[in-house]
């Protein structure tokens, strides 16, 4: 690990991004990163297992997207910037996505932040 990050992965709710990390989901990222195009979401909303195969996922990656796992994805390296491609395809709101991660409802979510009426 590079030496600037030792010790991070003591921080709770910190998950350090690395080139290890950048590697091991670089095909999980391009997977979430196509979604952009029409033709792939319709693919992956018609048959998920079909298109994640397609992609070459490995088994760990596919059940990281069919269990919505979004914190075990970022912990595996997604770039959140193209897990809100999933998300969209999804038809899930960022804060839809962010409850989740911490294991609340969106009500629960909504509780702890200032604008608790906000969707």
């Amino acid at each position: 690990m590079n030496r600037q990050l030792q010790g991070l992965e003591d921080l709770e709710g910190t998950y350090p991004f690395d080139l290890r990390l950048s590697v091991q989901a670089l095909r999980i990222n391009r997977f979430f990163w196509e979604l952009r195009r029409a033709e792939n979401r319709q693919a992956f909303l018609d048959n998920a297992l079909q298109a994640m195969q397609g992609a070459k996922l490995s088994e760990h990656e596919q059940a990281l997207i069919l269990n919505r796992d979004w914190i075990g994805l970022v912990r595996y390296g997604v770039n959140f910037f193209v897990l809100e491609k999933l998300a969209r395809v999804l038809r899930l709101s960022n804060l839809e996505v962010y409850a989740a991660m911490r294991g609340e409802t969106l009500e629960a979510f909504l509780q702890t932040r200032r604008v608790p009426d906000a969707r």
